[in-house]
Formats: structure tokens, sequence, C-alpha cells
């Protein structure tokens, strides 16, 4: 399948991400040569609540030094730089698109990570590593375009070692009814595959997992959605934030996503899950 043929691909593949980051960077006052993780914050966690939802879902996880961590669906790869930054783990990220895989190596050489984070181009059902290669698989916001949940998990529990986690922080079907688009992760219905979150909780333990956590942080993310939207209205966008990923209808994708929340029609979720 090409790009142009496959919606997922080519929602998240528009091209020339890097070179629009770095323009960002110096419009912004910032020295691309001279990066702190702080100055890409605003870009590389394209996820809901960024980096406040990165540093919650890490503690819930208690990270140690020297742990081998594959974030699956990694982007831009600013999860697993925090990562090898603030708890000194070992990062693989694995992605499906070319684009962010391109750009997560680009930034992580400009802030002087390389060494312990290193990003591959592939999918998440077919996951270029041995079985328990890694004692904890993270990911966040990236089941929602694959429809075959039981083997995207299958896959990630594969690789985690016994005793290891998965860690998620995603999004999935409220009681509501049908999400409104465009969202974030999707244009339409046709790349949008939201579960249930009890289907993806029975479906875990099924393949051996246990919950430690379990933490519904819907009407929190919806609060932050009304806090961004506000601050946009205001302000405008920022030269360095989602849009840049995103494109031209950032914020009718953000107001959707937030009247979904609002409506019930998603739910967002932070979870534990230990493989016996």
């Amino acid at each position: 399948m090409t790009l142009h043929d496959d919606p997922v691909q080519r929602h998240y593949g528009g091209g020339a991400i890097l070179p629009a980051i770095l323009a960002a960077l110096r419009a912004a006052g910032k020295d691309p040569q001279r990066l702190t993780l702080a100055d890409l914050a605003p870009v590389d966690e394209f996820h809901v609540r960024g980096r406040e939802a990165t540093i919650e879902l890490a503690r819930h996880a208690g990270l140690a030094p020297g742990l081998r961590v594959i974030d699956v669906g990694c982007g831009l790869g600013g999860s697993a730089r925090h990562l090898v930054d603030e708890h000194g783990c070992t990062v693989a990220g694995v992605d499906l698109s070319p684009d962010y895989i391109e750009t997560a190596r680009a930034l992580s050489d400009l802030v002087g990570l390389t060494e312990r984070v290193s990003f591959h181009q592939a999918s998440a059902l077919e996951l270029p590593f041995p079985d328990a290669s890694f004692d904890l698989a993270w990911t966040e916001h990236v089941q929602m375009n694959i429809p075959d949940k039981a083997a995207f998990y299958r896959e990630i529990v594969r690789v985690i070692a016994p005793g290891g986690c998965l860690v998620f922080h995603d999004v999935f079907a409220g009681p509501g009814g049908a999400p409104h688009f465009p969202v974030p992760w999707a244009d339409g219905p046709e790349s949008s595959f939201l579960a249930e979150p009890e289907e993806v909780r029975d479906l875990l333990t099924a393949l051996g997992l246990k919950a430690r956590v379990w933490e519904d942080k819907s009407a929190q993310t919806a609060d932050w959605f009304a806090a961004t939207l506000a601050r946009l209205r205001r302000k405008g966008h920022p030269p360095l934030g989602l849009h840049l990923l995103m494109g031209e209808d950032t914020t009718r994708k953000l107001e959707n996503l937030l009247r979904n929340l609002r409506e019930g029609r998603v739910t967002v979720v932070q979870a534990v899950f230990v493989r016996a």
C-alpha cells in the first residue's frame, strides 16, 4: 500500500516536518545548535496534555535508571527523550511515519541524546525486536489508528520481559456516540478505530497482564483543552506548536476533541499493566 492509499500514513506523513520545526525555533528566538529539551516541549509530544501527561505517566510507571524501554508510536520522540534524560532509561522508539523518525533522530542529535535513544521506522504490528527485549513498553495515542487491537497489544506483550510493564495514555470510545471529526488522530472515521476502555482492559487481562494503575483522565483533559483553546483565541498559535503537525485546521480539531470529551464521545485513560 502506498502513502497516498493509506489514510493513516497520509494523515501523519505531511513531510518537511524538520525544516518547519527548525524555522519555528528560530522564529521563537532559539538557536537550533543550542537547544534544550524544554525548547522542544511545545511540539515534540504529540498527545493530549503534552509534557504534563508524560511526567504523570512516568511517575505511575516507577521508572529507574537502566530500564530498557520501547516507545511504540514514538512520534517525534519527545517522550523517549524525556525518559532518557530525566530517568536514565535506554529507549527505542518505533513509528510508522518515516518523516517522524527522521525528525526524532535529528532532534535527539541536536540535544545530545543519541547514545541512549534510537528510533526505528516500523509497524507497531511487526516490532523489529526479539521476544522479551524490554523491561517496559510505553505507548501514547497510537492504538486509535489501529483496527486490530488484539494484534497490537499481543505484539507489545511479546517484546516485554516477564515482570515488565505496559504503560499507556490513550483515547478510547465513550458512551456518547460516534465522535465529531476531524480530530488530531484522524480526519474522518476511515482512519479512527476507537475501542471501549473495558474492551481493552479485558483484552490485556486475557494476554496475561494485570492492571496496577487505571485512571480516567477525561475531565482533566477537557479542562486542559478548554484552557488551551482560550489561550489560542487570545494570542493565536506561537511559532512552535502542534499546529506544525496538525495543519491549518488545528483549532477545529482541538475544538472537536473538546466537544467529544464533554459529550462523552471519547474518554482518556492512563494505565500501567504488569506482565506476570
